[in-house]
């Protein structure tokens, strides 16, 4: 009997556990934003010196690491559209086909993984550390809200720096899909370039940034809200800082697959 109980009670724990995690991640996701709108009233006004470090350490930072993949990525997708497409003679589609994919899917997606990997990380390894060493609690006991030093800039610089690094991505990746494919289809790159702008319309590229915003959620309340829940010093950080980065890349791609559904019925 204890055999058939056990897996039951473990399916339980895990699953009051995720529903704990979520409920956690919600109510950090609305402090932050009542801080940041209306901190001021209650002595917690949010820092804009702490927003734009957090902006550089997000944006700035990894904007050429985005770049680069990006670039790579638009060839790649040059290289497999020609082959592909070349085989039924859609040569011609070669363009709409790279500049929706980039926009719709692999701009916001690449740069959201990238972003959860390298700042989705820090923010974990950073608040852990501080949980750890019980700095969170001495902020709390000098008067100065966690949320709103912590989580709120964090939150807020992600949420504008996403969107514009999947729109440089996007522009990179149709830049680099130009550099292979103009060739194989007898025009110029900038003939490339203009017949993708022309092609293109304010839903592929809303669509994309649509995603990055729901992804600039999912990797701030992942990251913050795994490091106030460390345990166990410094191997705990390190155990928080990978399940950050795992269980952020896992709901970016969960994300993406039913926002693909909903938007492309």
């Amino acid at each position: 009997m204890e055999a058939l109980t056990r897996p039951l009670a473990q399916l339980g724990r895990a699953t009051v556990g995720a529903l704990s995690s979520m409920g956690y991640a919600a109510m950090l996701l609305y402090e932050s934003l009542y801080l940041s709108l209306l901190g001021w009233r209650i002595g917690q006004p949010l820092r804009l010196r702490s927003v734009f470090e957090q902006m550089r350490q997000v944006g700035v930072d990894a904007l050429p690491i985005v770049l680069l993949l990006s670039f790579t990525v638009g060839i790649m997708l040059g290289i497999q559209f020609v082959s592909a497409l070349g085989e039924f003679g859609a040569e011609s589609q070669v363009v709409i086909a790279v500049a929706k994919s980039v926009t719709r899917e692999f701009g916001a997606l690449i740069t959201a993984i990238l972003v959860a990997g390298r700042s989705g990380s820090a923010l974990a390894a950073r608040i852990g550390s501080m949980t750890v060493s019980q700095e969170v609690d001495a902020l709390a006991v000098i008067g100065v809200d966690p949320v709103r030093y912590l989580v709120a800039p964090a939150l807020i610089a992600m949420l504008i720096m996403l969107p514009l690094l999947t729109l440089f991505a996007d522009a990179i990746g149709i830049f680099g899909a130009a550099l292979y494919s103009a060739p194989a289809l007898d025009i110029t790159p900038t003939a490339y370039m203009l017949q993708s702008m022309s092609l293109l319309n304010m839903g592929d590229i809303g669509q994309g940034i649509s995603k990055s915003i729901v992804f600039a959620l999912l990797i701030t309340l992942i990251g913050v809200s795994t490091g106030f829940s460390v345990t166990g010093g410094a191997e705990g950080v390190g155990r928080a800082t990978t399940r950050a980065v795992v269980l952020s890349i896992c709901w970016i791609i969960v994300a993406d697959m039913v926002f693909s559904y909903f938007l492309n019925r």
